[in-house]
């Protein structure tokens, strides 16, 4: 991987991060097109640039993040991530394996993409409800989960866990983005600290990558949260299955043609 790649990974990470359509997806198949190699590095900086990503949360809302009177937010923030921790832990090698398969993420993106299409008929959310309990922060943690298979997409799994909660799609899409804050900051602590362990150390080229990767990650996700409250607001979520399916069909003919590896 050179510093253009990086680049690219970076812009489309911020770009898809918070949309509805799976940025680990999408930074797969931008990996396969520009033909990177598979390597642990590889698999190590699709998880650790995302942090890059969820730190623009951190300043867009740095209100809530440094209101430290709300003890209660932190603490449904920490009861929030613990599925995550505890399934990340628990089958860390199968994800691994799931993110060098570009058929997971074709067959995710269909599914989710046909579901998208009548998710906003099966949860009803209530437009008042802003408020998230501890019982709705601990179920939208596990719903986060979905997302450990490439092409589920994070931010659609924990909102539509607020939605099935009955919270309104601003406050589920809001704690989406306050949810990933620790979740990704527990992945990419548990990555590097992997990766540094296996290759006894990280090279001067792999930090410059790394730093590269998550500062462009982070400007253009600035961008992409404030469009994706506003859009989602108004149009919900079928035009992202659209997409979603749309996006699935074109990635499972590239398989098929072999002109990506499944």
């Amino acid at each position: 991987m050179n510093i253009t790649e990086a680049i690219i990974i970076g812009i489309v990470e911020g770009l898809t991060e918070f949309l509805p359509i799976s940025s680990t997806g999408h930074m797969i198949v931008a990996e396969k097109l520009l033909g990177l190699e598979e390597t642990e590095f590889l698999k190590m900086f699709t998880v650790a640039i995302q942090l890059g990503a969820i730190l623009s949360v951190v300043v867009l809302y740095y209100k809530r993040f440094f209101d430290f009177k709300n003890i209660s937010f932190y603490l449904k923030l920490i009861t929030g991530v613990v599925p995550a921790m505890v399934f990340g832990l628990l089958f860390a090698d199968k994800i691994d394996a799931l993110l060098e398969s570009s058929t997971t993420v074709a067959i995710s993106l269909l599914i989710g993409g046909i579901f998208f299409l009548f998710v906003d008929k099966i949860f009803t959310s209530d437009t008042t409800a802003n408020e998230v309990s501890f019982k709705q922060s601990v179920t939208i943690g596990f719903w986060q989960c979905l997302a450990m298979i490439p092409g589920v997409s994070r931010s659609a799994a924990s909102i539509i866990g607020g939605m099935q909660q009955k919270l309104s799609r601003s406050s589920a899409a809001e704690f989406s983005f306050f949810l990933a804050v620790p979740t990704m900051l527990a992945a990419t602590g548990y990555k590097l600290l992997k990766f540094y362990k296996d290759k006894g150390g990280f090279q001067a080229e792999d930090l410059q990558l790394l730093a590269v990767g998550n500062i462009v990650a982070f400007v253009v996700a600035i961008l992409a949260i404030k469009f994706f409250i506003g859009f989602l607001k108004k149009y919900g979520f079928k035009i992202w299955g659209y997409y979603r399916i749309a996006a699935g069909i074109i990635l499972l003919l590239l398989i098929f043609t072999g002109q990506i590896k499944s």
